[in-house]
């Protein structure tokens, strides 16, 4: 049963000597194989490898180590380097392609003792709002496997929400981390853009891109987040502020913290279950002491077309390394062009090729300043209404997401209304603010509701300690789908 605790309640079992990490390693690699061919969250496991990370763990225990993550089993988004693992980011072009190097965020759950394993399933490149355009099949929703479990990093939050592994790392562009917690009731945290380094993270969009934990609870993403936040010389990104103590700020208090309502993001098309949910939430946390009141984001309408240009232009410039020629996939042509061609034809999936022409559209002579450039002023005025907004208020409360969990192919057809999906989520990734969801109730049809707090750039302390403040006032995260 070692797979059901959370990191916390297992460094615990593991200290006293109650538990130790091959065991709680070998329940997550059962658990895997007990329900992950329903739920798909896995592309690869090296259970050989888990299993030698965990003995090398209780090897350091039994010498008297203890470091923060010591043989607790943590699960990698496949967009995330490790060494001699594959790299596939759920696409076809990188073909056999294995890791030579650990990102920075591995190396860090190494130097924390984490037993690091798995591969997992998300949107190809980290293009996508569902985890239905990977070259793997459909990650499914733990809750309801005829339903999404939100995207990018669908398996990451599928993994957590199953118990198939104690926390889990993704990415998030637009909401790649928030957006499939929310939908699959675990606690999805999205770093300020520059806390955690992005070397080794195969990039989407690089001035959207940051790496982030899903976990079962609040203290287990600052535990977590503590492990990987921090400077890194070979992120240029990266921003060297010192690490505060994240665990420190779970003090349970939120008397007087400022919670700002947007009235922007009251808009058609949120689902009333949704709504319900969330103002339920926001009335909780006032009833612990937070002060409420409606702010103005005025630019928010603006912010989906904003980050469809954006993040479209750099991710036609990141993916052009992928060409065929020094690895990956590679087919054959009478010549290189054709060899390009006929290697990313085949290659790249439909979702991806559709945001590489977008995005090499606006970058284009004669587009440039009329999109990309228009578009770069246009996200410093999203920021510079936020940056006003926390003038006034600490944190921003809204859904993470307008409705439940849809089913899986219901809007396949429809890219809009898929883009759509990240509407809460995406001004955050735009103006480099931190983020979280946390569970906050269930649709009638049983489906996990998220309430998504958004913090000041390096305000990661105020999030977590107003989540945690209304994680403990309430039991929504104690919740777990029936998979037996």
């Amino acid at each position: 049963m070692a797979h059901f605790l959370t990191i916390h309640q297992l460094l615990e079992q593991l200290r006293a000597g109650e538990l130790s990490s091959r065991e709680a390693t070998q329940a997550c690699l059962d658990r895997v194989e007990k329900v992950d061919d329903r739920l798909n969250a896995f592309i690869s496991v090296d259970a050989a490898d888990a299993l030698a990370q965990a003995d090398a763990a209780d090897q350091s225990r039994a010498a008297g180590e203890d470091l923060p993550m010591l043989g607790v089993p943590v699960a990698v988004k496949d967009v995330l380097a490790v060494k001699d693992q594959p790299l596939n980011c759920a696409s076809k072009i990188l073909g056999e392609f294995n890791s030579p190097y650990d990102a920075t965020v591995i190396q860090k759950l190494r130097a924390a003792g984490a037993v690091v394993f798995g591969r997992l399933n998300m949107d190809e490149f980290a293009m996508g709002s569902s985890n239905e355009n990977s070259a793997f099949g459909p990650a499914r929703n733990p809750w309801n496997t005829d339903c999404i479990p939100g995207g990018s990093s669908g398996g990451s939050a599928v993994a957590v929400a199953a118990d198939e592994c104690i926390a889990s790392l993704g990415s998030d562009t637009g909401g790649s981390i928030r957006q499939p917690a929310a939908l699959c009731g675990c606690v999805g945290l999205k770093p300020t853009y520059g806390r955690v380094s992005r070397y080794g993270l195969v990039a989407f969009a690089s001035s959207l891109d940051q790496v982030g934990p899903f976990t079962k609870d609040v203290r287990d993403a600052a535990t977590l987040l503590q492990v990987i936040a921090g400077s890194d010389d070979r992120d240029s990104t990266n921003v060297p502020e010192p690490v505060p103590d994240y665990s420190a700020a779970l003090s349970g208090e939120v008397k007087g913290l400022r919670i700002g309502l947007p009235r922007e993001y009251q808009v058609q098309g949120m689902d009333p279950e949704v709504k319900a949910a969330t103002d339920a939430a926001v009335k909780q946390l006032e009833s612990l002491g937070a002060e409420v009141k409606e702010i103005s984001l005025p630019h928010t309408e603006y912010a989906i077309a904003t980050y469809y240009i954006i993040a479209t232009a750099e991710a036609s410039a990141n993916l052009a390394r992928f060409e065929g020629v020094r690895y990956g996939a590679r087919l054959d042509g009478a010549d290189p062009e054709e060899m390009n061609r006929k290697t990313r034809g085949a290659g790249f999936g439909e979702e991806v090729k559709r945001r590489i022409i977008l995005g090499t559209y606006v970058l284009s002579s004669g587009y440039y300043d009329a999109y990309y450039l228009r578009a770069q002023k246009v996200r410093t005025l999203i920021r510079q209404d936020f940056l006003k907004a926390f003038e006034e208020v600490d944190l921003i409360a809204s859904p993470t997401t307008p409705t439940p969990a849809f089913k899986i192919g219901e809007k396949v057809g429809d890219p809009l209304q898929m883009y759509l999906s990240d509407i809460y989520t995406i001004s955050c990734n735009l103006a480099g603010l931190c983020g979280i969801s946390v569970p906050c109730g269930f649709s009638e049809a049983g489906l996990p509701i998220g309430l998504q707090l958004l913090g000041k750039p390096f305000g990661e302390p105020d999030l977590l300690r107003a989540a945690h403040a209304y994680e403990q006032a309430t039991d929504w995260h104690t919740h777990r789908p029936n998979l037996d």
